[in-house]
């Protein structure tokens, strides 16, 4: 028999499990979709049983045939919460991490919250949390509550899920400025480090899923601390981009960063810290001129090693947050060449540009200096364009351990019994 440890992810479309060895190599993964869409009252809410459901659905097509389950750590989305009365069942729909608090709550906020607190802006959960209030005895995060539902504990949280909803990383504690807009602390859980045991696995779940009655359970964390761990960084400096939609950086780091002016914060992890940002460039701003398959043939006659010389800032429309903050930063794509294999590779020679500035801003903002980079998402199978990143960063790639989220949670689980991974 193997010894692993399950992280489970709850994501936005569905549960990944996966069972990772003491060395971090998968054994097992099995997924479930969330198949009830969320419910339509103008605002983003959805039934937090269909989580439950959908767990239970991913761990049905498990096989862990030779494999002993050590501990369990949950990951969720950031910002999704709920109301529960004292025995856990569930008081309130849950609150997702895209819904926008009542316009009064967000005032309240505004008024007394310190710049630098990640529990600003339109979808804060402190303000959502505050519409719940009546609503049940305490208010929990999604992976709060579906670690409860394994280990029974209904008063704990971690150190990543709370940091939206006002918690203070830097004093470990809910701040005394939460009071001042009305809201009780009492209704906010306990705080942990994500990787804390919080227990061991209720009786009654360990025997519905055929688990190990001393099988632990662990604080988790964020779907988006999850996915950093999940590349198998852990040493400050460490960075990790993901080339979707837009452009998503996170760097480790052994001091906090905190920019509200960048979209800027950052999550405690053991003793260090992971500070990220986000730019407005990457494929939107590719697919405003080219189709999925113009970037296909185009993409084997780019020159990495032939810089195009064109200075680039593609965005899809005016607007940057990051490492320029300027909501009427216009797209700069000019002169066109009649080449479209120069207009493309002068596109990907300015994103890995901004990608570059974004780490050394970083940098200057206080954070540790970036000195391996490890990709994700989309972008990363075009070879060329990670010659050109490469060439911009000035630091070797990593590979990555895994994309799936899951597998940094498992890596928390490891954590919570004493295996440092």
């Amino acid at each position: 028999m193997t010894d692993v440890v399950l992280g489970i992810d709850i994501g936005t479309s569905g549960v990944r499990i996966a069972a990772t060895d003491g060395g971090n190599a998968l054994k097992a993964m099995a997924s479930a979709p969330i198949i009830a869409p969320l419910t339509d009252f103008g605002r983003a809410w959805q039934d937090p049983q269909i989580w439950w459901n959908a767990m239970l659905a991913a761990f049905a097509g498990l096989n862990l045939d030779h494999l002993t389950v050590r501990a369990i750590a949950v990951d969720g989305t950031s910002g999704t919460i709920l109301a529960i009365d004292a025995d856990g069942t569930p008081a309130s729909l849950g609150s997702m991490y895209n819904d926008v608090g009542g316009i009064e709550n967000l005032a309240k906020i505004a008024a007394v919250a310190p710049r630098d607190t990640a529990a600003l802006g339109s979808t804060s959960p402190l303000a959502r949390a505050m519409e719940l209030v009546g609503k049940g005895t305490r208010i929990l995060h999604q992976a709060d509550w579906i670690s409860a539902r394994l280990s029974g504990r209904y008063d704990v949280t971690d150190e990543n899920n709370a940091l939206k909803s006002g918690y203070d990383p830097i004093t470990r504690t809910w701040p005394q400025w939460i009071t001042k807009t009305g809201f009780d602390l009492a209704h906010f859980p306990t705080v942990l480090p994500a990787g804390t045991r919080i227990g061991n696995i209720s009786a009654e779940i360990a025997a519905q899923l055929g688990l190990p009655d001393t099988t632990a359970i662990v604080a988790g964390t964020t779907d988006g601390c999850a996915a950093f761990l999940a590349s198998g960084a852990s040493e400050p400096g460490d960075g990790v981009t993901s080339l979707g939609t837009t452009l998503t950086l996170k760097l480790l780091s052994e001091t906090p960063v905190f920019a509200p002016d960048f979209g800027i914060y950052s999550h405690r992890i053991g003793e260090q810290w992971l500070a990220g940002g986000a730019s407005n460039t990457g494929g939107a701003a590719i697919g405003a001129y080219f189709t999925k398959d113009d970037i296909e043939q185009l993409t084997p006659l780019l020159l990495p090693d032939q810089p195009t010389g064109l200075d680039y800032y593609p965005l899809p429309k005016p607007g940057e947050r990051f490492p320029v903050n300027d909501p009427n930063l216009p797209p700069r794509l000019a002169p066109r060449p009649s080449d479209d294999r120069v207009f493309f590779q002068g596109m990907l020679e300015g994103i890995a540009r901004i990608e570059a500035e974004a780490y050394a801003k970083l940098g200057e903002l206080g954070a540790s200096k970036l000195a391996s980079i490890r990709t994700a998402g989309g972008g990363s199978a075009n070879a060329a364009w990670s010659a050109m990143r490469l060439t911009a960063l000035g630091v070797p790639e990593k590979p990555s351990l895994s994309e799936h989220a899951a597998v940094g949670t498992a890596r928390l689980a490891w954590r919570g019994i004493g295996h440092a991974n």
